[in-house]
């Protein structure tokens, strides 16, 4: 069956009906079970809205604040409608932001992307996002459990060992960074090990380069991408027709023109905001910080539903490097930890062909174990390990970036 189920292959129109008959009633719940909701739409009367317009109108809840508020109101800045004590996980992002996980089976709703990535029951996946802090091996965990998979619990790092796992017990399927399953086919080929088993991977947490993605298919690996965040799950999501991203068929996705929440045209660059129908997180109208844009028609698939370019970088200087966001605050954070640090930016690119992070850090003097205890720091805070550059004062640019990204993606 080349489709998950019929929900994919509906009428745009039929699909559209549905998913606005049941919004009134999730806003209405958003208001009785999430205190935060309750305020912000204090005024709002849920059976009005029932249609884009409508939606629209309602007030925009950014990402970027959730570290304040989470801050007022510990743990989930009253957004949260499931009581902490009834949930199956919580989570600490990098910010930090705090992020809950109910009850439901795959409740980030990844068998979806599992399946059109060609995922079946029964397959093996190895998982190499981590399970530590954060939600990324969780969400796909989910997903892999719904569609009837059996999974093994890579997690990050220890390249010899997970391309050892590989080649005894010889996945089917992997799900992780981009970069991280290069990292493992290359010790693979050092090694002379046999990893032909693995012949499909959905990748996350940060750009499939076409390069990257042309070595994996001359090995035989079809790789596709998906767009999930730690607080939606997944928003989109690769098809074999390799053109954009479908939007996941639980949500509403909308485009606005960053700062204003105002929806903009078709095909128009913007910021992704999306309106869940999580029992647990609620979220209306949240903006994920991501811009992207929809592209017209639907996918040669015979996927209905909207299709997006996927992740055209961020409406803010909140950067997604090898899977972890990174805030300015860490930025300030660092400088706050360091007197002798005047100003400090990262830099990423990715010319080497995965995440490359370098903290340029402007110094009136070097005492002794500064560069080191940067390196330290840098990662202590950011959770990433990253190069450490002292420059002298006045030696970065003078624009209100702490933050650049210089990666390149064509």
């Amino acid at each position: 069956m080349p489709h998950y189920d019929s929900l994919e292959t509906r009428d745009p129109a039929e699909r559209e009906r549905s998913l606005f008959d049941r919004l009134p009633s999730q806003v209405a719940y958003a208001k009785q079970h999430a205190p935060y909701f309750a305020e912000i739409l204090a005024g709002v009367d849920p059976a009005d809205i029932h249609n884009r317009a409508a939606l629209a109108a309602l007030p925009v809840t950014h990402k970027s604040d959730l570290i304040e508020r989470q801050k007022a109101a510990p743990p989930f800045g009253g957004l949260a409608a499931t009581p902490l004590g009834n949930l199956r996980h919580v989570y600490c992002s990098p910010g930090p932001i705090l992020e809950p996980e109910g009850k439901g089976q795959d409740p980030w709703r990844m068998a979806r992307a599992l399946y059109a990535a060609g995922f079946r029951p029964g397959d093996l996946v190895h998982n190499s996002f981590s399970f530590h802090f954060t939600p990324g091996a969780f969400i796909f965990a989910g997903g892999i459990a719904r569609l009837g998979c059996p999974m093994f619990p890579a997690g990050v790092g220890q390249t010899e060992q997970q391309v050892e796992a590989i080649t005894l017990m010889r996945p089917a399927g992997y799900v992780g960074t981009p970069s991280f399953l290069k990292i493992i086919a290359d010790k693979a080929d050092e090694q002379g090990a046999d990893i032909s088993s693995l012949k499909t991977a959905l990748v996350s947490g940060e750009a499939l380069l076409p390069a990257v993605r042309k070595s994996f298919q001359e090995r035989g690996l079809q790789v596709l991408q998906c767009y999930a965040t730690a607080d939606l799950g997944l928003i989109a999501y690769e098809t074999p027709a390799m053109e954009g991203m479908v939007i996941d068929e639980d949500i509403i996705v909308e485009i606005v023109r960053p700062g204003t929440g105002d929806p903009v045209a078709e095909g128009e660059v913007g910021e992704v905001v999306v309106t869940t129908f999580n029992p647990d997180y609620p979220l209306i109208r949240f903006a994920t910080g991501d811009m992207s844009a929809v592209l017209p028609g639907i996918s040669p698939c015979g996927r209905t539903n909207t299709r997006i370019k996927g992740w055209m970088g961020r409406a803010d200087q909140t950067t997604k490097i090898k899977g972890m966001f990174v805030h300015p605050s860490q930025v300030a954070a660092l400088v706050k930890r360091h007197p002798e640090v005047r100003r400090a930016r990262i830099v990423v690119d990715n010319a080497s062909g995965q995440d490359n992070m370098v903290v340029h850090c402007e110094v009136e003097s070097r005492p002794e174990g500064l560069a080191e205890a940067l390196v330290g720091s840098v990662r202590d805070i950011t959770k990433l390990r990253g190069e450490v550059l002292l420059t002298t004062p006045g030696t970065l640019p003078n624009d209100g970036k702490v933050i650049e990204d210089a990666r390149k993606y064509d």
